[in-house]
Formats: structure tokens, C-alpha cells, sequence
């Protein structure tokens, strides 16, 4: 795997030097692997950063339920660590989909409030940032909801050499390839796909043409038609449109935003371009999102599914099912279960046991070797962080999915599984049709 483009280091750097600072002006961090300032106590302190306002909201939509509900049951049972019952404080905070601003949290749970361990969800702008800070802090960090290429590679990792304090359960580009693909494989097509690569770290790991997309579905036999990546916030994708109109793409893949796909999709209805098959990430796994297109346009649109109802998974921490959890969010809050449900309940399912297994609550070095030797049956899957793909990164299953229009339904679209090719113990329910 070849280094990530110069703009993730930069950010990197940038990220890295203000946590030394933070480090170096302050003086909060001992060097000793077992303290930690303000840690300690008779209570764990646990960090959580998320996007919950900005353009990448739709991630953390079901955050405050999950939070909250596992407040409560930590309420209830508190986690035992070395035969002593702990309270469980969780401080959450909002990276407001900036990752200037994501670090900026971070550093502050970490000089100012002395959490123990750092959670952190929801894509590269997010996750890497804050996990950086963490690294540079000395704080025990697990990221989700970020392809593990632009976690690892993206800050700087190299294959053989993990990072001290940092961790991640999610996929890697290599399965949303492989998941697309499958679905692809499943309808008969010109097997001509156009790519929708946002210039951030997904589109260009997504877009990169020594190993990204265009490589992989090469070997699939299917033609990339690459018009070049945009900006967060086009406007205009006139541009892209054309291009893919003039090969006459019959695939579309990509991973922008909700809202940049909103716009761009819209924009492809005016100008007639209607391929077979639309498989995006990160804009489209969000009843939310799907439904401020409506039925004319979001009915049929494919996705990767990382968590569902379906799922044959049960939570280390609850006991409940997937179904029970996804029925607890909608009785809550009256919407319509999200994938991040599953993934956010089980960053607390990972911080729980990594506790239990550890000494005393500010071991930080006996803390992180817990995560990095973890294997765990959570909610959204068996998670091992011995196998790799990557040092400190565990993989969980993922297949495919399709939306489709439920008139008269509790909700207008329902995500229903269409590809289990990957994980045949996940069942599917419909097949994938054309869009």
C-alpha cells in the first residue's frame, strides 16, 4: 500500500503538533506508560467524539440514545476492574464535522476532564484527529466508523508497525470492494462504472488509482471512468455528469456526503443519467438522508450495510439481539433505526471488557495491550485484533443492501439485505433490482 496523499500528512503533522503542545505547555502527561493526570479516582472516565452537527450529522443521529442508554446500564452494573465496582462517567462531545475542531475536543478531554479512554466514530475527518491527539497524549483511543485504510495509512501507519495508543474495528476499502462487486456481479451490465470521488481522505483513498476502486474492479473486469475528485460543497457536477453520460456509465459508485450526493443526484435526474446499479458509501446508509431525496429518487439506491436488524449478533454489554436494540432507538425516539446504532454500542462493549481486564482504571499501558489482544463477540459481530488486517485494527462483517419504497409503511424506505456473499451467516431478504 503506497503513503496516503501529502494533504493527510499535512493534517497529521498539524493535528500531531497541537496535541505536543497541548503536551508541552501544559505538562499533564507523565511519561510513565501507568499515569495519567487526573486519572485515577473512584470513577472510569470515558471521552466520546462525534459529529453530531455538520454535514456529516446523519452519522450521529442515534448517539444521544446510545450514550444515554448505556449510561443507564452502567448505572446499573458498573464495571469491575480489579475486583472494585466503578462508576462510569462518559463525556461526550460534538467534533461538529471539523477535524480542526474534533482535535480541539480531544485534547481538551484529555489535559482538561483526564478520561482514561477515548472513543471516537465516524469517518476519517473525525476519527483521525482525534485519535492522533490521543497518540500524542499518551490516552488509550478506539475509533469506528472509518475504512481502516485512511485511518492507518492516513496517519502516517506503516504495515508491521502498530501505533502505541490507537485503535480501530470497522472495514477497509478491500470489503466495500468486495461488497460492491458481489453486487454488481448479481445484474447484467456494460460493467461500466463511474466514480464520485470527493477530494477528502475517503475519496482519495477511495479514488486512487494504484489502490483504490479503479484496481480492484479492474480485476473484476469492470472500466473506472474517473472525471477527476470535488470539493465538500460542489454546487455543480455538470462536470461529472457529463462524463459519465458520454461513456455511457451504467454503474455509479462513490463515497461523498449526504448532502453532495443529494445535489449531485438530483442534478444527474435533470440532466438524464439513470445508471442500472448506484452503490454509494457514506452518504446513503441513513433513513434521513434517503428520505430527504424522496421515492423517485431514492428508491433502489444500493448501499454496504454494516449493522442491521437482520444481524445474528447479541451485545456482550445488554445481552440484547440486534432487533431489540434497533426496536429500542425507534420506541425512544419515534425514528427509524440507523447502521451506527450497532457500531457506537459496541465502542462501549470494547471499553467495557478492555477495563475488566486491567489492573487498576489509569493503567494506561495495561489498558491498551488489553484492546490490542482483544477478541470480543459484540452487537455488530466477532471483532479480533489479533488477526489484522492492519496492526491495531479489527474488521467486522459487512454486506449489501438496497433501499426500497414502503408505501403505507411505519416508515417510508426500508434498507433490505440483497448480497451476503461475504458473510453467508447474515441472511438477506430480497434480491438486488435495478434501479
Amino acid at each position: 500500500m503506497v503513503e496516503m496523499p501529502t494533504l493527510l500528512g499535512r493534517r497529521r503533522f498539524l493535528s500531531m503538533a497541537g496535541a505536543a503542545g497541548v503536551v508541552a505547555a501544559t505538562g499533564a502527561f507523565a511519561v510513565g506508560c501507568g499515569t495519567s493526570a487526573g486519572s485515577g479516582g473512584d470513577r472510569i472516565r470515558i471521552g466520546y467524539v462525534s459529529p453530531a452537527t455538520g454535514p456529516l450529522a446523519p452519522f450521529a443521529e442515534a448517539d444521544e440514545f446510545v450514550v444515554n442508554a448505556v449510561r443507564s446500564h452502567f448505572t446499573e452494573h458498573p464495571i469491575q476492574v480489579n475486583g472494585q465496582n466503578y462508576p462510569v462517567e462518559i463525556l461526550y462531545r460534538d467534533s461538529q464535522s471539523d477535524p480542526a475542531r474534533a482535535a480541539d475536543v480531544a485534547a481538551d478531554l484529555i489535559r482538561n476532564d483526564g478520561v482514561h479512554l477515548m472513543l471516537v466514530s465516524s469517518t476519517p475527518e473525525t476519527s483521525n484527529p482525534v485519535s492522533d491527539q490521543c497518540e500524542a497524549g499518551q490516552v488509550p483511543c478506539i475509533a469506528t466508523i472509518t475504512p481502516w485504510q485512511p485511518w492507518f495509512f492516513g496517519r502516517g501507519g506503516q504495515l508491521g508497525k502498530k501505533f502505541e495508543w490507537t485503535y480501530l474495528f470497522f472495514f477497509g476499502l478491500e470489503d466495500f470492494e468486495a461488497v460492491y462487486a458481489d453486487m454488481w456481479d448479481s445484474m447484467p451490465t456494460n460493467k461500466i462504472a463511474g466514480g464520485l470521488w470527493p477530494a477528502d481522505s475517503d475519496g482519495l483513498s477511495w479514488g486512487d488509482p494504484a489502490t483504490g476502486f479503479p484496481p480492484f474492479m479492474a480485476k473484476r473486469g469492470y472500466q473506472m471512468i474517473d472525471p477527476g475528485s470535488f470539493p465538500t460543497g460542489t454546487q455543480d457536477f455538470s462536470r461529472h455528469i457529463a462524463a459519465f453520460k458520454q461513456a455511457k456509465a451504467e454503474i455509479l459508485v462513490g463515497v461523498p456526503t449526504p448532502l453532495d450526493f443529494a445535489t449531485f443526484w438530483r442534478q444527474a435526474a435533470q440532466q438524464d443519467f439513470r445508471p442500472k446499479i448506484v452503490t454509494i458509501a457514506k452518504a446513503n446508509p441513513f433513513p434521513s438522508s434517503v428520505e430527504s431525496l424522496g421515492a423517485s429518487l431514492a428508491d433502489g439506491i444500493a448501499t454496504d450495510v454494516w449493522w442491521s436488524p437482520q444481524y445474528p449478533f447479541t451485545s456482550s454489554l445488554t445481552g440484547q439481539s440486534a432487533r431489540q436494540l434497533a426496536d429500542a432507538y425507534t420506541a425512544a425516539t419515534g425514528r427509524q433505526w440507523t447502521m451506527p446504532i450497532g457500531f457506537t454500542h459496541s465502542l462501549f462493549e470494547v471499553a467495557a471488557k478492555a477495563f475488566a481486564s486491567v489492573p487498576a482504571i489509569d493503567d494506561r499501558g495495561a489498558l491498551s495491550e488489553a484492546i490490542a489482544t482483544m477478541r470480543i463477540d459484540t452487537i455488530c459481530g466477532p471483532l479480533d485484533w489479533t488477526r489484522g488486517p492492519a496492526p491495531g485494527v479489527a474488521r467486522a462483517p459487512m454486506v449489501g443492501g438496497q433501499w426500497r419504497a414502503r408505501r403505507g409503511g411505519q416508515f417510508p424506505f426500508e434498507l433490505v439485505i440483497v448480497n451476503n456473499a461475504q458473510h453467508p451467516n447474515i441472511p438477506t431478504s430480497e434480491s438486488l433490482t435495478q434501479l
